[in-house]
């Protein structure tokens, strides 16, 4: 009876129903099933809530490890198996589901974790870490780390061997008191490595948060943690080598073995993984066949390098190494299998180790002195390694301290290394339990650190030309137009041709592409080519790339400067690059795509309510006059060349600021040879304000004073004195049929148009131009003039204030002219 209690018999994979009496959580699959879902639920329930805080999702996931003590004796003492796992379900912040919390349940832990289900939980949990491993590789560029500056290299050399030397010496103090017996060589590795990784994956996340990804101190940072986290993988592997129960034969075996599998994969593999890439065209869909081998032998390097005796998460780590960053064929592996690992698998992994762990094992003064101790060592050794060599390569000492710390980030990997020493009996529960609160305290510190002790963005220099409309008409005139895909540049281009005006003005156009930066590992292969090429949608290697193709094309056919850019961040706090960047490249006018793309039947379809709160907050915060482009196919799907340009673009003026600047936009445009100009006003009633009636009757004047020196037909003037609804609409559809482009203010004195609208950002003839109500296809310009005594928050849009523009610095957005010019911006 004792060995049958012991070894309990195995489970069935399903069960019968609960109507037939079965209980579902005695057996494998709907056990899985509810594991899952409590583990999803808990991890995102925890994310949610430190998202204020600005740190990583990794946080989360540490957390929801079943390590950290947190919750009252009654709820642990609840009875009930629905109430458990319902009350499970339901908390937040601090939750844990193993020993240290609820597992003080017996009940919870014999009916949500019985100890028959551990071997498919865990089962399931290495192979997501399998899987992971793959994605880190696929986020490290060999030849990235190869072109890595002697700086970062030293920074990167002497962050890893100064807190080696010190999580060596704090191995002592551990085996002189809590790790009793164990193997002195591996455990002295193990804490050596534990104390000098840094997270690539996390800390790229971070710099993105901060909004110092692609400056300097991001690239540097990068950098170096790039060629920590080899050397950081190698020390590890030496250390799982070492931690064999075998004789130090054995574990010479072992290692020799594993060099000949790497330099087995660099010569065979390799090879065959670059055929695969090469066959993977830009353009066209990657074959399934292709994909699956791929997984394949990620599979089966993990079989080798188990069998060799090192770890399988090394083989599925060397297979994404070498796989070929070029072209189109490691993006689409990670789009593959990304969310299923990073989202459903990886956090199972951390889970099933934190079910073995129990964080009340630290008791006692000497415990939680050990802890202080490891901590302090930690941050000491990364830290001041970090700016000690930073400031031997000249860098500011500030800069300095500000990389310090973020290459003390831990996270995923620091954990990995912990369960696999856990594992191979190198670490007790207990220095486990103080090494993971290591890990979750640097990571937590370094987001408010970093944010209180570095910000590097200045407000650029104050400058004049904010608006369409300036003193001299043909000074330099700069456009930043902003595009999430290549969809938008088509019409972009179009619009930006159509400001080209007279050959004496020169033009200068930034194009910003604006990408998300998510949780998600394709995110960090993103960031490794800005890195590579400058440009995400910049490739060097391949001409086909509709974007570059666009924007090289319109260079080369006119003589405008074209200036990519690109701008990565979170899409609530990417409005904060818009403007940072206005502003320090001096632009006049922002160019916005709308939220809304139109359909094959002419409806138009929301891309996302994220795209519409941008622009909300764009509106407000901008440092120049704004312009929001709703596309309905401005020239058709392609760009137009210059000498073919005729359109037919339409002012519609009620009064106001708003209104004046876009007469101006569209004075501008009435300059280029192939533009039909007209201006329909519609006569302010007698009440008007007095003061915008004066300057609206004078920039009148000025462009009906131009009327007779035009060319004939190319401007054109009328008036309406409607002013009710239906007399607006319809006048403005009398225009429709011969206009392509319509210019209106954002917020001019007119009654509103449509009597329910969704984009209250357009105004009130802005949202009928984008209304179903509007069933003409001209393209729309909704233009808000620059106000020098500030724009008026928007009580409805719950954003925070940009005091100084965040310390968002204007090199988070990443430039590479298509022309190397002497001089500007």
């Amino acid at each position: 009876m004792a060995a049958a209690s012991a070894c309990p018999a195995p489970m069935s994979a399903t069960s019968n129903g609960a109507w037939n009496g079965d209980d579902p959580l005695h057996h494998s699959l709907p056990l899985i099933i509810l594991q899952i879902c409590l583990v999803l639920v808990v991890s995102r329930s925890i994310a949610f809530l430190l998202r204020p805080l600005r740190q990583p999702r990794v946080i989360a996931e540490i957390i929801v490890s079943p390590s950290f003590p947190c919750l009252p004796a009654p709820l642990l003492a609840t009875e009930s198996r629905v109430a458990v796992i319902a009350a499970s379900l339901c908390l937040q912040g601090g939750i844990l589901l193993g020993p240290s919390a609820l597992g003080r349940s017996k009940r919870f832990m014999d009916n949500v974790f019985p100890k028959q289900s551990m071997t498919v939980l865990d089962t399931l949990a290495n192979i997501g870490l399998l899987f992971f491993l793959f994605l880190v590789g696929l986020e490290l560029d060999l030849r990235s780390i190869r072109r890595t500056g002697k700086g970062a290299l030293a920074i990167a050399l002497v962050g890893i061997s100064f807190p080696f030397v010190i999580g060596i010496g704090t191995s002592f103090v551990l085996r002189a008191t809590i790790v009793d017996g164990a193997r002195r060589a591996p455990f002295i590795v193990f804490m050596g490595v534990a104390l000098s990784i840094t997270a690539f994956p996390v800390l790229a996340r971070i710099l993105a948060e901060l909004k110092l990804l692609t400056t300097d101190l991001g690239r540097m940072a990068m950098s170096a943690a790039a060629v920590n986290d080899v050397a950081a993988w190698i020390l590890l592997a030496l250390a799982i080598s070492l931690s064999g129960s075998g004789s130090a034969l054995v574990s010479l075996w072992v290692l020799l073995t594993g060099i000949v599998f790497v330099t087995g994969v660099a010569i065979f593999l390799r090879p065959v993984l670059a055929w695969i890439a090469r066959r993977s065209l830009e353009g066209d869909s990657v074959k399934e066949s292709y994909v699956c081998a791929t997984l394949a032998i990620v599979l089966a390097a993990g079989f080798a390098t188990d069998a060799i005796g090192i770890h399988a998460l090394f083989g599925a780590f060397l297979v994404g190494i070498f796989v070929p960053k070029d072209g189109p064929f490691a993006g689409v592996l990670i789009e593959k299998i990304e969310d299923l690992v990073s989202g459903l698998l990886l956090p199972l992994y951390f889970v099933s180790s934190g079910l073995k762990t129990n964080i009340a094992t630290i008791h006692g003064a000497q415990s939680w002195g050990l802890l202080v101790l490891v901590i302090t060592n930690a941050c000491i050794g990364k830290i001041a390694g970090t700016i000690v060599a930073s400031v031997a390569v000249k860098i500011p000492l500030r800069e300095a301290v500000t990389l310090g710390f973020l290459m003390n980030t831990k996270g995923l990997v620091e954990l990995i290394v912990l369960n696999i020493g856990r594992d191979r009996k190198v670490l007790n529960d207990e220095t486990f339990a103080i090494m993971v609160l290591m890990a979750l305290f640097t990571t937590f510190i370094t987001t408010p650190i970093v944010m209180s002790i570095y910000k590097p963005a200045r407000r650029a220099a104050s400058y004049s030309c904010r608006n369409v409309e300036r003193k001299d008409m043909n000074s330099e005139f700069r456009i930043m137009a902003c595009f999430h895909g290549s969809r938008n540049i088509p019409t972009l281009i179009n619009v930006v041709e159509t400001s080209r005006g007279t050959s004496c003005r020169r033009l200068i156009l930034y194009a910003m592409h604006l990408m998300e930066f998510s949780e998600r590992p394709s995110a960090i292969y993103m960031v490794n080519k800005v890195r590579r090429n400058g440009l995400p949608f910049w490739n060097k290697r391949d001409n086909a790339d509709r974007m570059v193709v666009a924007f090289e094309a319109y260079r080369r056919l006119s003589s405008v400067s074209v200036r990519p850019m690109t701008a990565i961040s979170d899409l609530d706090t990417i409005h904060e690059d818009i403007v940072a960047s206005a502003e320090q490249k001096r632009v006049a006018l922002l160019l916005l795509p709308f939220h809304k793309m139109q359909r094959l039947d002419g409806a138009l379809e929301s891309i996302g309510h994220a795209y519409r709160l941008i622009n909300q907050r764009v509106l407000r915060h901008a440092p120049c006059s704004v312009a929001i482009l709703i596309d309905r196919g401005l020239g058709g799907t392609t760009q137009v060349a210059p000498n073919e340009v005729s359109y037919h673009v339409a002012v519609l003026f009620f009064g106001g600021p708003d209104d004046r600047e876009a007469l101006c936009y569209g004075a501008v445009m009435a300059e280029h040879p192939g533009i039909v100009l007209t201006v329909l006003r519609f006569l302010p009633p007698p009440t008007a304000n007095l003061e915008n009636y004066n300057e609206d009757e004078m920039l009148i004047s000025n462009f009906r004073a131009n009327l007779s020196t035009a060319a004939k037909g190319s401007l054109n003037y009328e008036e309406t004195p409607a002013s009710d609804r239906d007399g607006i609409a319809a006048a403005i559809k009398n225009l429709g049929a011969r206009t392509t482009l319509y210019l209106v203010g954002r917020s001019p004195p007119a009654v509103s148009l449509v009597e329910t609208s969704d984009c209250q950002e357009l105004g009130p003839v802005g949202s009928y131009l984008a209304s179903s109500e509007f069933s003409c296809t001209p393209s729309v310009l909704v233009i808000q003039r620059y106000n020098s005594s500030g724009n008026a928050p928007d009580p409805a849009d719950q954003v925070s204030e940009v005091s100084d523009v965040t310390g968002t610095p204007p090199a988070q957005v990443t430039p590479e002219p298509f022309q190397h010019e002497k001089g500007g911006t």
